[in-house]
């Protein structure tokens, strides 16, 4: 497995990490994603750790704290081994106080994560979204609080726009404090505007990229095809509408040109779909899930081989959208952002 620095940190993940809103099935939304218990999480960890994988992402919210406490169940005995990402900021509970990235909420946050999880530290902490009601240096101070008193080694951001990150990176630079190392984005071959503000911004400012839903919200698994109907145990039946909107014509464009590159390679589509993103500027880490343990080994072999430069231009070309202003002006000026360099190849 490839390891990459995470973002101007000393911190090295590999370039898959699991994500666990698979664990749990607390609610019809999360179980329509998966239901693993404690004892099949174990067993798709033990997969991930024999394939070099260590990351493992989660959040509070996730089955209403249940996929904390199924991981840190399951990766009993073995902390050492692994490293913890969770998140927070959104509710949780009913209250006023009960959500945001206000200090009341994110020390009870923090102290509640670290309970379920079992574990004295979160090596990645993430605001899952960005508060406009609490003011950034409340934030970013209490994020300090916890850095320095171990119970957080790192923190990273998620679903920022620029302007949001940018100027939480200032407010860290002025006082001194820890700075977002990470920002944990949605990004994949059907949703692209990453590229347009975060990509340049984080190439700049020195941040890693930790891409969630990287197969599309679940539209670049293989199954969805011009003149074919959505499976019928499709989790789109039930999660579809709350994700990312994209044209059935677009989907089709970019999945025929997925199934084409699977007939040169021999690999799957989503296969190549995460090849793809591993290949982007700025990527450090890709998300993948899985339900079960022969979903799970199809997603880590997605690593280790690489895209010909042809092939990454067809798969270009056939997800390519024209940006809304002034990223479209901007492009025309712009030279192709340069590839990461994996960690073994720049030390």
């Amino acid at each position: 497995m490839e390891y990459r620095q995470l973002g101007q940190s000393g911190l090295k993940v590999p370039v898959l990490s699991f994500g666990t809103a698979t664990f749990g099935g607390g609610d019809a939304f999360f179980q329509a994603w998966g239901s693993s218990d404690v004892a099949q999480a174990s067993r798709l960890i033990d997969i991930c750790m024999e394939a070099g994988v260590n990351l493992f992402d989660t959040a509070d919210i996730y089955s209403r704290g249940m996929s904390e406490e199924i991981l840190g169940k399951a990766i009993a005995g073995r902390r050492d081994d692994v490293l913890i990402s969770t998140k927070a900021t959104f509710r949780m509970a009913d209250g006023p106080n009960a959500l945001g990235s206000s200090r009341y909420h994110l020390l009870r946050a923090c102290e509640a994560s670290l309970r379920r999880l079992n574990t004295d530290h979160i090596d990645i902490y993430t605001m899952h979204g960005f508060d406009a009601l609490s003011p950034v240096e409340e934030t970013l101070k209490t994020l300090e609080t916890l850095v320095q008193s171990g119970k957080v080694r790192y923190i990273a951001c998620s679903n920022f726009s620029g302007w949001h990150l940018m100027k939480s990176l200032a407010v860290s630079q002025t006082y001194g404090w820890s700075r977002y190392v990470a920002h944990q984005a949605y990004y994949s071959l059907i949703g692209r505007d990453y590229e347009w503000e975060l990509m340049p911004l984080a190439v700049d400012q020195g941040i890693g990229t930790i891409v969630w839903s990287p197969l599309g919200w679940g539209r670049l698994t293989g199954r969805i095809r011009r003149n074919q109907p959505l499976p019928a145990n499709s989790r789109l039946h039930v999660t579809g509408d709350q994700g990312p909107q994209v044209s059935d014509e677009f989907l089709y464009t970019v999945v025929d040109a997925l199934d084409d590159i699977a007939k040169e390679t021999g690999k799957s589509v989503p296969q190549i779909a995460l090849n793809w993103l591993l290949q982007r500027s700025t990527v450090a880490s890709v998300i993948i899930g899985a339900r079960d343990e022969e979903q799970l080994k199809q997603n880590l072999g997605a690593a280790g081989w690489n895209l010909t430069t042809a092939q990454i231009a067809k798969l270009d070309k056939a997800s390519n959208t024209t940006p809304i202003y002034p990223y479209w002006h901007q492009r025309q000026s712009i030279e192709r952002i340069p590839l990461p360099i994996p960690y073994e190849e720049s030390h």
